[in-house]
């Protein structure tokens, strides 16, 4: 008898692991657990909740502060008049703080530093009072991202709703790879890129087959953007945004639309979202992961 339960037990280990996920008790857990994790996300210091701005330089000196006088102005309580200059040269942003103005790059007390270039991996993100910033690059455009680490919207966000969890909704799909590797994705600016996509990702539900072109940006799972027939009503607008893990050697991956989520524009209007492309529209209500998020709670 003892034997007999060594060996059970050790069947039980050997089960696939998504077989364990399918017990619908496990599986209701790690999707609650999923949405606390990205209420954190979204509150992060360098999550979505806490944007205050997204002011665009032009080339040559760019004044910032609070001042009329200046070429970018953004009123705060901790902008000072004059808070420091934008240089945009050559490919090149370097910024100057004001005399005595105590800007700050990971806690060290700075007077000069290059914010953007084509060698930065990274851009730095000065820090002074409550306010942070860094520079971000759409196209030919270079932008101030402004966040304000103790925004009143920090301490009013609470949640995003969400449809009842159904396992219904987490598919077996196929990688069905593309005629093209470039898949062309515009974002609300209405700028247009070509960007990396593995191929077309096809499924079922309900036994009506349905495809969804995937992005790769690296890491161990795929982007997907795709809207359907419950946008405007009861989610975001625009669509919803997922990841899925990237497939295995056979092609085979799973998509789980409980983990379907808002685009940052559902939070703030100083994001700079890609839409869906109009073959990720599908002719589906799928009632399923986020729904609309009401934006006038933060203010």
């Amino acid at each position: 008898m003892k034997r007999l339960m060594i060996y059970s037990f050790l069947l039980l280990l050997m089960l696939p692991m998504s077989l364990l996920a399918q017990n619908p008790r496990t599986y209701q857990d790690s999707i609650v657990a999923w949405h606390q994790k990205r209420i954190q996300d979204l509150k992060a210091p360098n999550g979505w909740v806490n944007l205050v701005g997204l002011l665009w330089l032009s080339p040559g000196k760019n004044k910032f502060g609070s001042d009329f006088s200046n070429q970018i102005i953004f009123q705060h309580k901790d902008m000072p008049d004059q808070a420091g200059t934008f240089n945009w040269e050559n490919g090149i942003v370097n910024w100057v703080s004001q005399k005595g103005i105590a800007t700050k790059i990971n806690d060290s007390l700075i007077q000069e530093a290059i914010l953007f270039s084509a060698n930065e991996k990274q851009a730095p993100q000065i820090a002074l009072g409550s306010l942070r910033w860094n520079l971000i690059k759409r196209e030919n455009k270079i932008g101030i991202r402004l966040r304000d680490v103790n925004a009143p919207s920090l301490k009013k966000f609470k949640s995003v709703p969400y449809y009842p969890i159904n396992i219904k909704y987490r598919v077996d799909a196929i990688l069905e790879k593309p005629a093209s590797n470039k898949l062309m994705i515009t974002n609300v600016l209405g700028q247009t890129t070509a960007q990396e996509t593995p191929g077309r990702l096809v499924f079922q539900i309900n036994g009506v087959t349905y495809k969804l072109d995937a992005l790769d940006e690296g890491g161990d799972e795929l982007f997907v953007i795709f809207g359907d027939a419950t946008n405007e009503i009861e989610t975001y607008p625009t669509g919803r945004f997922m990841y899925v893990p990237k497939p295995d050697a056979t092609g085979h991956t799973v998509i789980d639309f409980n983990k379907a989520f808002n685009p940052p524009c559902a939070f703030t209007v100083h994001a700079t979202c890609p839409l869906p492309p109009k073959q990720n529209i599908l002719p589906i209500a799928l009632k399923i992961g986020e729904k609309k998020f009401h934006p006038e709670l933060l203010k």
